[in-house]
């Protein structure tokens, strides 16, 4: 953790939505004018799209089909950690962009499915916020959650979790849906064992339940609706979370346990902007008095 040089990071499965709460931060960032450092959990992965599908199959013939990106072998998780203490020590880190598609290949100028160079972040900036799989990860060898200011999970319900994935790797990068589900399944103990822990980590969680049947992912034609949900918010440690007044601003919410709160879907960003906005701000503003 760091006063001079603060780090924010969002972290939660593949399907999660940590994209969509990136945008609520970039929001309040706007707002606020708050210069931010953007650092993404692709850009940490081992391989790009082609060693990671020959990786794969060496693995399969060798009896391991689970390989895959929620584990640390097919991730730098060291260099990830670095990225987090080296910004805590001297408001700079080290990261690369992961080109997903053709309008992002046009953009950096890479193909598809391979890595941008190594660059520094840029300077003078008030803070480094992180979305991708592995901000609160905890292992044998590895402590990335250490270095993090504030921490958020994103964490749908898993049939949830697994439409949003589904609908989008389908819709948006022209996946098979066995290809998908052949992809959520050999994840799966990675998941359990390196995904599920930073849920305990993190300061916040988002958890999305949805009111409609999901029990099947598999014949779920849409996403359930933000209006079709509710939202768990859990805070690891609720001194100081004035719970009255979410409750006032937030129609129709309720305090399920002492450090939670359920408010309807559709009001999510808006409880972010309540929750996040003034935890942000006292990170900043002891920054800004640090410098």
């Amino acid at each position: 953790m760091s006063i001079a040089h603060p780090i924010i990071s969002v972290t939660g499965s593949s399907g999660a939505g940590t994209t969509s709460v990136k945008r609520t931060f970039e929001q309040i960032f706007r707002r606020e004018n708050i210069a931010a450092a953007y650092i993404e959990g692709d850009a940490f992965h081992r391989y790009d799209r082609k060693e990671m599908k020959q990786v794969m199959a060496d693995e399969a013939s060798n009896g391991n089909n689970h390989f895959s990106h929620f584990g640390p072998e097919a991730n730098h998780l060291d260099k990830l950690e670095a990225a987090f203490r080296d910004f805590g020590n001297t408001g700079f880190a080290t990261t690369r962009h992961y080109v997903h598609d053709a309008e992002e290949a046009a953009t950096y100028g890479t193909d598809p499915g391979t890595f941008t160079a190594w660059e520094d972040t840029p300077q003078n900036t008030d803070l480094l916020f992180y979305e991708g799989l592995h901000g609160a990860v905890v292992t044998d060898d590895i402590n990335v959650t250490q270095y993090a200011d504030l921490t958020v999970g994103v964490v749908p319900v898993t049939n949830l979790e697994w439409i949003q994935k589904l609908h989008r790797d389908k819709t948006e990068r022209g996946y098979s849906y066995e290809a998908v589900m052949d992809t959520i399944l050999r994840r799966m103990p990675d998941y359990i064992r390196y995904i599920c822990p930073q849920f305990s980590e993190t300061n916040i969680n988002f958890q999305r339940v949805p009111t409609v049947d999901t029990s099947n992912p598999e014949i779920a034609r849409s996403i359930p609706t933000p209006d079709e949900s509710l939202v768990v918010i859990r805070f690891a440690n609720p001194h100081g979370i004035d719970f009255s007044y979410l409750l006032s601003m937030i129609h129709d919410s309720f305090m399920s346990r002492a450090n939670s709160i359920v408010i309807p879907g559709g009001k999510m960003d808006l409880a972010m902007q309540l929750i996040l906005t003034p935890m942000i701000m006292q990170l900043v503003e002891r920054q800004r008095r640090a410098a």
